[in-house]
Order: structure tokens, then sequence, then C-alpha cells
């Protein structure tokens, strides 16, 4: 099976071997030339399998292994919006049963570098419909601070998978990560 039918299978739920999917996702991330607009991102994002770093994988011994689904009892979504060509809002939330966290915030993607940035300059907890607390975590000038800094200033996914039905990248920080497709 080729890698890319691995990371359908996976963004699918069909859950192949851990070990297989970290061996397509490298492959594919190797091999990828994806280019991507942010309208490919728009829509909401199930994450389904991380694996972290070397150093949190170190940190977390064998807890994580080569790489981990995440139970389905957490429910992590990012959800991306344009507002221009190359700028937009992310929304990554945490629901876990009636209890869901969000943060949010500015992203630009950097099309030569194939990365989308992001920021959370907001927080949103609440229990059911019921908002529990809602403000600002970085002051309100670090929304247009985050669109003036360098790609190097700032916190990115590079995506290499991008598909109707799922997306894939690493992390600034090394890790690798895919997501299913929630809705457009």
């Amino acid at each position: 099976m080729d890698s890319s039918a691995v990371l359908a299978q996976a963004a699918r739920d069909q859950r192949p071997h851990a070990k297989d999917l970290v061996t397509a996702l490298q492959a594919t991330e190797k091999n990828s030339k994806t280019r991507y607009t942010l309208s490919d991102l728009t829509g909401t994002w199930r994450l389904c399998f991380i694996t972290g770093t070397k150093k949190t994988r170190q940190k977390a011994g064998g807890a994580l292994g080569s790489g981990r689904y995440l139970p389905k009892v957490i429910k992590i979504q990012l959800t991306y919006r344009a507002t221009d060509n190359d700028q937009g809002l992310v929304h990554n939330s945490v629901a876990l049963g009636t209890l869901n966290l969000t943060l949010s915030g500015p992203i630009k993607v950097w099309p030569q570098a194939r990365c989308l940035a992001f920021d959370f300059t907001k927080i949103k907890i609440a229990i059911g419909g019921l908002t529990l607390y809602q403000g600002q975590i970085k002051p309100e000038a670090a929304e247009q601070e985050f669109y003036d800094q360098s790609l190097k200033e700032q916190a990115f996914f590079k995506y290499f998978w991008v598909t109707e039905q799922g997306i894939a990248a690493r992390g600034r920080g090394g890790g690798l990560a895919l997501w299913s497709r929630e809705s457009a």
C-alpha cells in the first residue's frame, strides 16, 4: 500500500498500525512538493494522530511510542477560516465531554516555505453552552504584530499532505500530526 493510501486510511479512522502510519507520514513528507492555499485548509479538522518530538517522546517514556492515535473521548479540532488570500483565523478546541477549551488567533500562509504560521491570542472556556471565561491571552496589538513577524519568530505547521479527507504536517518542534476533515 502506498503512503498516501495509508494516510487516507487513517483519516477515515481505519487506524493502520502506528509504526506503519509513521513510516507513511515520513515517506509522504520526504516526497512531497505539495503547494496549497489557505482555501485548501479552510474548514474543521479533527486531530487523529501525533508523534511528538524526540524530546517529548523521551519525557513520556514508552507512553507515546512511535506515535499515538488520540482517544475518542478527547476531541481536538483545528478550524481555519480565511480573511484574505494568505491570512485568516484559527480556532483550536479541545473537548472532553461538555468541557471545551478554545484558543484562537491569526494565521498566515508562507507559500514559498509551504508553512502555515499561527498565534493564539484569545481563550474561551465553556461547559455545554455556558461560557465560563472568554478573554485575551495576549494584548490586542499582538495580532497585528504577528503579521509583521518573520516565519522564524512564529509557531507553524509545514503541511505536506493536503486532501479533501485529511491533512498532515510537521510542527515547528519536529512532531508529526494527522487530521481528518470534520467539515468544509
